[in-house]
């Protein structure tokens, strides 16, 4: 027999603030790298995962998307390992 214990956490509103952040900025990596394959896919290409975290770290590195670096890093790499994943179960 297994048991299951439920938490429940009450973020202040820092916390509640930087999980917005941390979701709104895996969103936004997620439709860059979907926009990016689907680009690639409509010229013919293929692009994969190294394509798209490639993307991320140039993303990174320019000022104008400096909010990422204020994030978890694994997230938004979990973000592109989902969006690969939802293209390798479909082709």
């Amino acid at each position: 027999m297994q048991k299951g214990i439920k938490f429940r956490i009450y973020p202040n509103k820092g916390q509640k603030a930087f999980i917005h952040q941390t979701l709104g900025c895996c969103r936004f990596i997620y439709n860059r790298g979907l926009a990016m394959r689907k680009e690639g896919y409509e010229k013919g290409e293929k692009i994969g995962y190294g394509q798209t975290s490639a993307m991320l770290t140039e993303l990174k590195k320019q000022e104008e998307f400096a909010f990422l670096k204020e994030v978890d890093s694994i997230a938004l790499q979990q973000s592109l390992r989902d969006l690969d994943r939802g293209f390798v179960n479909f082709f």
